[in-house]
């Protein structure tokens, strides 16, 4: 596999802000790849080494991770200054075709590109996608201000969050599996410091979901959902409505959970290459 490791900086549209990528493959069919919460670019290469010799995976580190840099850190992202900078990608590669690959919280990122890129694209798989139902804890980082600020302060002190949340868990509120889950991305002061400005920085990243179905039932555009049937984080059950909302969906359910599906999906296809982009 061919890999070639660059940076787009757009100075007109964000001054300093750099998103960076790495592309695999070197193939004439288009992919862009977005990681989910707390990965980097190389997550996508075990996916990208099944993809076959005709793609080319442009694969992106969301911001606060990996390469890519905002201008303003603790400014929340707008998705009209994310698809210039997407726009701007496309125009100095010359891309005007395009399949997007996406997980978790990287679907914000995908979703974006639906919205402003609906007639380039030629298929869409979706990875327990973030951003299409509201989770506990996008809603814990974001609003209202009084959570908000208690996420804040445990960037230093996490024990009052983790606290609370098992406070939640005890009265039934969230599944044990979830508070395994916050307890493993806060504990250390590096992770809770991306968990807020994650979050918080990609607040605005938020979708109408019929104008969504809407753009991609107009050409029929092809989307996979690749699911974890243990999957507390992103619940299969969640996205059911959306799923059926669209008029060519196919659902892929795993026997996994949340946090290596990547591998998981990589492994499926390995096993189904009919499947494949």
């Amino acid at each position: 596999m061919i890999t070639e490791q660059l940076t787009t900086e757009n100075k007109r549209v964000a001054g300093k802000t750099k998103l960076h990528y790495q592309r695999y493959g070197d193939g004439p069919r288009v992919v862009l790849a977005f990681h989910g919460y707390g990965q980097s670019e190389g997550h996508w290469r075990s996916v990208a080494s099944v993809l076959g010799p005709d793609v080319s995976v442009y694969s992106f580190d969301l911001f606060y991770h990996g390469k890519s840099r905002l201008m303003k850190a603790d400014a929340p992202i707008t998705k009209k200054r994310l698809a210039e900078l997407l726009s701007q990608f496309l125009h100095e590669h010359k891309i005007t075709k395009f399949s997007l690959l996406a997980f978790s919280m990287g679907a914000k990122f995908a979703l974006t590109a639906v919205e402003n890129f609906p007639d380039q694209l030629e298929q869409v798989w979706l990875i327990a996608p973030d951003g299409i139902r509201a989770q506990l804890w996008y809603t814990l980082a974001t609003s209202p201000l009084l959570i908000r600020g208690l996420l804040g302060r445990a960037v230093l002190r996490p024990q009052r969050l983790l606290g609370f949340i098992n406070k939640l868990s005890e009265k039934r509120l969230v599944d044990p599996g979830l508070v395994r889950f916050a307890e493993w991305q806060l504990d250390s002061r590096e992770k809770r410091l991306r968990v807020y400005r994650s979050w918080a920085g990609f607040k605005n990243l938020a979708f109408d979901l019929r104008k969504l179905a809407s753009l991609l039932n107009r050409k029929s555009t092809p989307v996979t959902f690749f699911l974890g049937k243990y999957d507390r984080v992103i619940p299969p059950a969640g996205l059911k409505q959306f799923i059926g909302s669209l008029k060519k969906a196919n659902t892929v359910l795993l026997d996994a959970g949340h946090a290596g599906l990547i591998y998981d999906v990589a492994a499926y296809l390995r096993r189904h290459p009919e499947t494949r982009l």
